[in-house]
C-alpha cells in the first residue's frame, strides 16, 4: 500500500490532485489524510483540506515531527490563500525550524516562501526580503523556485523596479515550464500582465493619459513637479512634501496642479476641496487659510499666488507640472485594489494589510456590496470578501509544490 502513497505525493507534486485522490481517497491513515488534504486545497475547496490537515497532525506519531510540521506549513498556506494573514507566524516558524533541524530543505524553504508572501501582502517588503535571503543557499525544486521569484517580482514591483521585476518574471516562467504545472504557468503570466497593464494615469496641462508601470518608475526621477495620488505627497526628484495627513491640503494642490499653469477659480478649489455646494464669505475665508497653510507647506517646491479668479500654482526649477493619479478614480479605490488579486479576504485581513481600522474596512465593503462591485460568501469569522469573477480567467495557486517527500 506504501506505493500508492508513493504515486499520490508525485501526482500532487505533478499538479493532478485528481490523481493522487484517486489512490487515496478511501484510506484514513495519516499519510493518506495529509494527502487528500493538499489534494482537496489545491481543487480549491479550503475548508475540506484544513480538516483533513489538521486529523493528519493529529494521527502522526510523536516521532512523527517531520510529517506533523509538514501538515502545519500545508495548513499555514491554506490561510494565505484565504488571507487569514493573522494565522500565526509562530507555527509556520516553529514549523520550519523543524524541517531544517532534519534536513528536509525544499519543506522548509517552501515554509518560508509562505511567510515571504505572507509579509509581501502586508506591505513589509523589507522583511519579506530578508526572509528569502535567508533561504537563498537552499537548492529548490522548480515549482519552489517559480514561488520565489514571483516574491521577488512582487517586492521590485512595490518598489518601481521593473527591470529587476521583469528579470524575476522570467526566471519564474523558465522554472514554471520545467515544473510542468499549468497553475504555475498561468500564475506567472497574470503576474506579467501587471508590466504590460496601464498603471496610472498622467494628468498634464488639460490633458491625461496611461502610464504603465516602467513609466511611472521614470517619473519618480523627473525633474517635473509631480502631485503623487498614490502616496499623497508633493515631490519634485529628492524633495518631498507629505500632505497625507492633511486631505484638504492635497486636494487644493492637486486642483492647483492640474490646472497649471492655468489659474483656478475660488468656487471650484472651496467645491473640491471642502465639498460646498454653495460658496459663502465663511467658505472664502477658510480658503484664505487653508492656501496659507499650503503656501507654508510647499515653500521648497512652489508658490501659490493670488488670482483676479482664485489661485495659481508657481513651481520653482521647473516648467512641468504633472498629476500622478490611480488608473480608475473612485470611493474605496484602495479596498478594490487588494480585492483585484481574485481570491477571497477577509475584513480583518484587509484592514491589516490596508493599515486601516476595521470598522472602516468593514464599511466600506459593505458599501461597495451594496454597489454590486464586491461579493461575499460564508458567515461569521469565515466571511470572505471578493471582487465578481471573471469567465475564463484562471485563479492564482499557491500550493505549487510537494508537501509530503516520498
Amino acid at each position: 500500500m506504501e506505493s500508492l502513497i508513493t504515486a499520490a505525493a508525485r501526482a500532487l507534486e505533478a499538479g493532478d490532485p485528481l490523481g493522487a485522490l484517486n489512490r487515496v481517497a478511501l484510506r484514513n491513515d495519516a499519510p493518506s489524510l495529509a494527502l487528500r488534504g493538499i489534494a482537496m486545497a489545491q481543487l480549491g475547496d479550503l475548508a475540506k483540506a484544513k480538516t483533513l490537515l489538521r486529523s493528519a497532525a493529529r494521527a502522526f506519531g510523536p516521532r512523527e515531527a517531520v510529517a506533523r510540521a509538514r501538515c502545519v506549513v500545508a495548513e499555514a498556506e491554506i490561510a494565505l490563500v484565504s488571507r487569514d494573514l493573522n494565522w500565526p507566524a509562530k507555527t509556520l516558524a516553529a514549523a520550519r525550524a523543524t524541517l531544517e533541524q532534519h534536513g528536509d530543505l525544499a519543506n522548509a524553504a517552501h515554509a518560508g516562501h509562505i511567510e515571504a508572501r505572507r509579509l509581501l501582502l502586508v506591505g513589509r517588503l523589507d522583511d519579506a526580503e530578508r526572509t528569502l535571503a535567508e533561504l537563498a543557499a537552499a537548492p529548490l525544486p522548480p515549482a519552489s523556485q517559480v514561488v520565489r521569484e514571483l516574491v521577488l517580482a512582487g517586492i521590485a514591483i512595490r518598489r518601481l523596479r521593473t527591470k529587476e521585476a521583469r528579470t524575476a518574471l522570467g526566471r519564474a516562467a523558465q522554472a514554471a515550464r520545467l515544473a510542468k504545472i499549468p497553475a504555475l504557468t498561468a500564475e506567472v503570466d497574470s503576474a506579467t500582465l501587471i508590466l504590460d497593464t496601464p498603471a496610472a494615469r498622467l494628468i498634464a496641462r488639460g490633458s491625461e493619459r496611461h502610464l504603465l508601470l516602467g513609466e511611472v518608475e521614470r517619473l519618480a526621477t523627473s525633474a517635473a513637479l509631480v502631485v503623487d495620488t498614490f502616496h499623497h505627497v508633493v515631490r519634485r526628484q529628492g524633495v518631498v512634501v507629505s500632505l497625507g495627513t492633511r486631505p484638504v491640503l492635497f486636494a487644493l494642490a492637486r486642483l492647483l496642479a492640474q490646472a497649471w499653469p492655468a489659474d483656478v477659480a475660488r468656487e471650484t478649489l472651496i467645491s473640491g476641496a471642502f465639498g460646498a455646494k454653495h460658496a459663502d464669505e465663511s467658505h472664502r475665508a477658510r480658503l484664505r487659510v487653508e492656501i496659507g497653510r499650503l503656501r507654508t507647506q510647499l515653500a521648497p517646491l512652489a508658490d501659490i499666488s493670488a488670482t483676479k479668479q482664485g489661485f495659481v500654482l508657481a513651481p520653482r526649477k521647473t516648467r512641468d507640472v504633472l498629476v500622478l493619479a490611480r488608473p480608475v478614480e473612485e470611493k474605496h479605490a484602495t479596498v478594490l485594489a487588494f480585492l483585484a488579486d481574485g481570491e477571497p479576504w477577509s475584513s480583518s485581513a484587509l484592514a491589516l494589510a490596508l493599515g486601516m481600522s476595521a470598522r472602516t474596512v468593514q464599511r466600506a465593503l459593505d458599501e461597495l456590496a451594496r454597489s454590486n462591485k464586491v461579493q461575499s460568501f460564508g458567515h461569521g469569522r469565515a466571511r470572505r470578501w471578493m471582487t465578481p469573477p471573471v469567465p475564463g480567467f484562471p485563479t492564482g495557486l499557491l500550493l505549487p509544490g510537494p508537501l509530503l517527500k516520498t
